[in-house]
């Protein structure tokens, strides 16, 4: 590696206690990318302070989140906004060094057997119960409750090893699957539910005020339930909040992606993990 020594110097002053210092010389190490990993996995290894290797550990993050933003901002400028990409993007954050094979050949198995059993004289409701059926009985993913918990929960990569995921993960799996079998299935920003919709053809060309006529039938996706317009208009109710005509406009998937980044954020509530909340938002800010 280049400036062998420069490198060896800054490795030596990673245990300075200035704080100050130490902040220069993170600043330092942070440009040198993620090629300079292999020294800070190495000299986490030959140290025995816990607090030095904590101080490591962050580099190494901090290191990993710097080139997260650059791929974020890429996939950004790119203006394709592929879903599936900005998904496992997502996922780097908690896993950078993620082989995002595994998780393309499980999803194109799965689309693979959905497609298999469609064809194009089937009603929207029987495309849905097929992409249904397959997903959560043949497949046998199980939905679980948005609780904070566990980022894991949002993370595709883990909801496609675990099959199981909650609303938010589970949906994204549906839209991205609909997006390659040309379903026209989008998602919705209704309060408090990250919810589905299956819209009629010619549903961009609406005013807003007509999306709604637009919707054939919702979908909740962590278990593939389909919900009425009578079923939402009562949800609506429920909740005591109008339902104005703002919340059946689709999200495109950058919305949708940014939406998973503000949820995987809430998973981070301590003290000791609230930089990960910080950057995890920053990211979602970088695709407004």
């Amino acid at each position: 590696m280049e400036n062998t020594k420069e490198i060896s110097a800054l490795l030596n002053l990673i245990d300075d206690p200035d704080e100050d210092v130490f902040g220069a010389v993170s600043s330092k190490i942070v440009e040198y990318g993620l090629r300079i990993i292999p020294s800070l996995e190495n000299l986490w290894e030959t140290t025995p302070d816990e607090e030095i290797q904590e101080r490591i550990e962050l580099l190494i993050h901090r290191l990993h989140y710097t080139d997260l933003v650059e791929d974020f901002r890429q996939w950004n400028l790119a203006g394709h906004f592929d879903l599936m990409v900005g998904a496992l993007l997502a996922c780097k954050f908690q896993y950078p060094d993620i082989a995002t094979a595994a998780a393309l050949q499980d999803i194109e198995k799965i689309r693979r057997n959905i497609w298999l059993e469609l064809n194009n004289y089937l009603t929207p409701l029987e495309q849905i119960r097929i992409v249904t059926g397959i997903l959560y009985g043949y497949y046998s993913l199980k939905g679980a409750e948005v609780a904070y918990s566990d980022v894991n929960d949002f993370l595709i990569n883990k909801v496609l090893e675990s099959k199981r995921g909650n609303q938010m993960s589970n949906g994204v799996l549906y839209l991205i699957l609909c997006d390659l079998l040309d379903i026209p299935v989008k998602a919705l920003a209704i309060p408090k539910q990250f919810i589905l919709a299956y819209f009629k053809p010619g549903y961009s060309n609406e005013p807003k005020e007509q999306l709604i006529n637009k919707i054939e039938f919702f979908i909740e996706p962590s278990t593939g339930q389909v919900f009425t317009h009578k079923d939402i208009e009562a949800y609506f109710k429920r909740i005591s909040v109008p339902a104005t005509h703002s919340y059946f406009k689709p999200l495109n998937n950058k919305k949708v992606i940014q939406h998973l980044l503000e949820e995987m954020s809430k998973c981070f509530t301590t003290e000791k993990n609230s930089y990960k909340k910080s950057e995890l938002l920053n990211l979602a800010n970088l695709l407004d």
